[in-house]
């Protein structure tokens, strides 16, 4: 049966690599004709997954923007392909996708802790800046049908800055992505940025305030909950930056949860937060995927993980889709558990 058509809004996240979940997952949508992407935010890979959707879009309508997003991602896994962290050769044996036990990501994994980018990469070489160039039409994304919202954060102040569609250029969208152990931070107009995540994975106000659909899908890659207790470093490491560049997205969350709650709400703009309908696309595969494997970009592991995106949005159309224009699919009211 056909449905009717419904204004969306997407919420990507970002994860370096994971982000081919995220083509995945948008790859799948982009099949429903029903469906109308209104606006995106999008953080790191998910701010770039996000202008590539919307440059493909607004030049050839969804065939363009899939064609658009399997084109950027081959450049990426081609720019990887004589990357010196690869896989160990026991690792590709046993199908694990981990660099954990690659000499050169151990190697830089400790460097990291000891030198900073400025010194092992004076001259702030990124290959992404020269794929950005190649797959988008920056100069589309002011007229385009899809408005953006990229969140980076401000180095100086420590706030988050969003930028939208006529402000984006290649130095935005890396400045999103800029972990600041392994890039330079990245200068816009005298202010250093880093990566938008720790501001906001993604930042949601945006959609609330600037679009008119109700309806929100939040895309994400990085697991609110993992069971166990971390032991070794590496594995803490992961814990406090999973921990940290969720903080930001769960208060948002977290928000719209107690608006709901109060019987009165005294302002338009509260009114619009407590009505937005917000869902989720996730996967438990996910969280099986170490830090590391964020590096890995190797086109059987993008591919693997765009299948798992494919099969996760299925999924929740199968299970959530009447719900969409509805009602939310994310129980938000557990966020406010314990607060």
């Amino acid at each position: 049966m056909q449905k009717r058509p419904l204004r969306v809004d997407l919420a990507l996240q970002g994860g370096g690599a994971h982000g081919a979940f995220t083509w995945g997952v948008l790859d799948r949508l982009l099949q429903e004709s029903w469906l109308t992407i209104e606006g995106i935010s999008g953080t790191s890979a998910g701010a770039m997954n996000g202008a590539v959707m919307a440059h493909g879009f607004a030049a050839s309508g969804a065939a363009g923007a899939r064609e658009a997003l399997e084109a950027f991602w081959r450049k990426v896994s081609e720019a990887a392909r004589f990357s010196p962290f690869q896989r160990s050769p026991l690792d590709v044996l046993l199908g694990r996708w981990t660099l954990d036990n690659s000499p050169l990501f151990v190697g830089m994994d400790m460097m990291a802790r000891v030198f900073s980018p400025y010194d092992v990469n004076p001259a702030g070489a990124n290959p992404l800046r020269a794929i950005l160039a190649q797959i988008v039409d920056f100069g589309r994304l002011p007229d385009g049908p899809i408005k953006l919202f990229v969140t980076v954060t401000n180095v100086r102040t420590g706030r988050g800055r969003v930028f939208r569609n006529g402000e984006l250029s290649p130095d935005v969208l890396l400045a999103s992505a800029c972990l600041p152990t392994l890039f330079q931070a990245v200068e816009i107009d005298g202010e250093a940025y880093w990566d938008g995540g720790y501001a906001g994975n993604p930042t949601i106000t945006p959609l609330i305030r600037e679009c008119k659909s109700q309806d929100t899908i939040l895309v994400q890659i990085n697991p609110v909950e993992r069971p166990g207790t971390p032991r070794s470093a590496r594995e803490i490491l992961n814990r406090i930056n999973e921990v940290s560049f969720n903080a930001v997205l769960l208060k948002e969350l977290r928000m719209i949860a107690l608006l709901r709650k109060l019987a009165q709400v005294d302002d338009d703009e509260g009114a619009r937060w407590a009505a937005m309908r917000i869902h989720r696309i996730a996967s438990d595969a996910m969280t099986d995927l170490g830090y590391s494997s964020k590096l890995n970009a190797e086109w059987k592991f993008l591919t693997m993980l765009r299948d798992e995106g494919r099969s996760s949005a299925a999924a929740f159309l199968d299970t959530h889709g009447d719900d969409l224009g509805r009602r939310s699919s994310l129980d938000l009211n557990s966020l406010l558990e314990g607060v």
